[in-house]
This record gives C-alpha cells, sequence and structure tokens, in this order.
C-alpha cells in the first residue's frame, strides 16, 4: 500500500441510477493508490461540502451522473478543487465526453494516477454547465425524463421518454444572437453545447470537446417530427450540421430570445428560462482524465433505430418517403 499523500472529498449521489454502490471497495482502491477518501454524513449538500472542506482536501471525488457534475459546478469553480468522476448515472455523457472508464470500479483505478487537465465549462444566465444546454424538445424531454424511469430503464429510458414528446413538439420562433448576426428562425430545438455527449450519446458536433473554447451550435429547423427520426444517426454521430434543415455554427457568445419564456435544459436539469445569454468559460475547471474525445464518434444505432422504429410506427404510420 502506497503512503497516503492525499486526502479526497467523496461524495456518491445515492440518488443515482448506480448510487447503491458498495463503496468498500473504492475506498480499498483509493487507500491502496495513496488516497485517503474523506466523506460527508449521506443527506450532506454537496455544494456545502465542498465549500468547507477547500482547505482540508486535495482534490473533490463525485460519484452520480450529469446532474450531480451540474449541480456541483459553482462550488468546484469558486474553490478550485480538481475533480474526479465515479461515473454512477444513466448515461454518463460527461464521463465519455472525458474518454473516462463507465465502470465505477475501473474509474476509481484511474484516479490515483491520473492527470487534471483543464476543461471548460458553459454557462448561461449564470448557471455552469458541462455538456449542452437545450430549448425546446430536449426541454421538453428533461421535464418528462423522471428519476423512476431512468433507474428502470437506463439510457433506453431516454427513448421511452422521447416517444412520449415527440408526438406533442411544436415549431416555435427564437431569434438568435451571435457574432454581429441577428437571425429569427423556427425550430424545435436550439442546442448549445460545450461538451460532446448528451442525452444518453447524442453528440453536439462531429470534433466537439470539452476543451476547445468554444460552444458548438444547432438547431432543427424541421417541418414534420418524423424528419426527427431520420436525423437519429446523424444526432448520435455529430453530422448532423450538415443537413440542409439543421443550422450549425460555432461561437464563444450568443443570446436567444423567444417570444414568451421556455425552460432551458442544462445537463438534464431545467435551471433557467430564455431570454438566455450563452458563453464558454475557457478552462476554468481541472477534471482528471485522459485526453478528451475527438474526431467522429462511433455508436452502434442499429439496435437502439430498430427499437424507436417499432415504438413510433407499430402499424402503417410510416411517413412517405
Amino acid at each position: 500500500m502506497s503512503d497516503v499523500q492525499r486526502r479526497a472529498l467523496l461524495i456518491c449521489n445515492a440518488k443515482a441510477r448506480n448510487g447503491g454502490l458498495d463503496l468498500d471497495e473504492v475506498r480499498r482502491i483509493l487507500r491502496a493508490g495513496g488516497i485517503e477518501p474523506v466523506e460527508p454524513p449521506p443527506d450532506a449538500d454537496c455544494r456545502d461540502e465542498i465549500r468547507s472542506q477547500a482547505g482540508a482536501v486535495d482534490l473533490v471525488i463525485l460519484g452520480g451522473g450529469d446532474g450531480t457534475m451540474n449541480f456541483a459546478a459553482p462550488a468546484l469553480v469558486e474553490t478550485g478543487l480538481p475533480l474526479a468522476i465515479l461515473p454512477l448515472g444513466t448515461a454518463n455523457d460527461l464521463a465519455r465526453s472525458l474518454n473516462l472508464p463507465l465502470d465505477p470500479l475501473e474509474a476509481a483505478r484511474f484516479i490515483p494516477t491520473a492527470q487534471a487537465r483543464p476543461v471548460d465549462l458553459g454557462w448561461v444566465n449564470g448557471h455552469y454547465y458541462f455538456n449542452v444546454a437545450s430549448i425546446g424538445f430536449s426541454a421538453e424531454l428533461a421535464g418528462e425524463l423522471t428519476a423512476e424511469s431512468k433507474k428502470t430503464f437506463g439510457v433506453l429510458g431516454y427513448a421511452v421518454a422521447a416517444i412520449r414528446v415527440l408526438r406533442r413538439v411544436r415549431p416555435f420562433t427564437v431569434t438568435i444572437e451571435h457574432d454581429g448576426v441577428v437571425e429569427k428562425v423556427t425550430t424545435i430545438q436550439v442546442s448549445v453545447g460545450n461538451g460532446r455527449h448528451y442525452g444518453g450519446g447524442m453528440t453536439v458536433a462531429e470534433r466537439a470537446a470539452v476543451d476547445d473554447g468554444k460552444l458548438d451550435f444547432y438547431s432543427l429547423e424541421i417541418n414534420h417530427w418524423w424528419r426527427l427520426i431520420a436525423l437519429l444517426p446523424a444526432l448520435r454521430r455529430g453530422t448532423h450540421g450538415r443537413a440542409a434543415d439543421v443550422r450549425a455554427f460555432e461561437t464563444q457568445n450568443l443570446r436567444i430570445s423567444t417570444r414568451r419564456p421556455r425552460p432551458v435544459n442544462t445537463d438534464g436539469e431545467l435551471t433557467t428560462h430564455t431570454p438566455a445569454h450563452f458563453k464558454v468559460v475557457p478552462k476554468i475547471l481541472q477534471v482528471f482524465a485522459p485526453e478528451p474525445v475527438r474526431g467522429p464518434s462511433s455508436f452502434d444505432l442499429a439496435a437502439l433505430g430498430s427499437s424507436l422504429g417499432s415504438r413510433l410506427f407499430p402499424t402503417s404510420e410510416a411517413p412517405d418517403p
């Protein structure tokens, strides 16, 4: 066993999909790697604990999903403590973006020898986010997707909730201001990505990364709801920006307004409303991770496409070609 050299505040969200993980093996792995875990009471507020322990620990280890990381972000920024992640959520999109092991014990084994790397955060109306902020379809999906459904169905819970939301989604008008340009468009969703993955494996843009110093914007300006199904493979790969009915660009700062206030979904949580001011905050946080994933994504789409198709078009409802 290595001599203990560092102390880590270890906080696990018991409400995460895999929040019931037995932490004894995690503790053993960390101690063998020279890290002594410091654990708060089970019901403690993680932001308060991070702030109160800032002078007593060397890093923070958070066990949970993207919502847990999102909630803790302000305290991590304030204290400057580096973050290590135990993926315990449903989709663990941030862990995927960071190229981290998705098995919690493998992630724990990675931490003692890992290097802390600087990453960007997105910011909207005073709220930090790691992955993506969305208005429209994804925001409605976030409201529909319950913790119970995520625990029961896992990543498939996103598809189940999407099916319920999809048929009631309606286009809306947004005004987009960026880089000296003002555009008014009709869309079913606008998304502003800081990271790479979101929504159970969707990809913001083909070459998006959490440390590239930019935001990746896209707007789904489709005429029929079934067009979203046709776009699904591209949305998974991050190549949807090439489609004629998808507006996409890179920026560092933009504003979005709507006729009536609409909720904004950040990392799966509804945290603010339009009008919304977005910006990227470069390299504001240190995270223990290998080099972030870059370049084209590769996902096995066959099973998901078949599952979605059979649910959305159970009889002869498929759209005309």
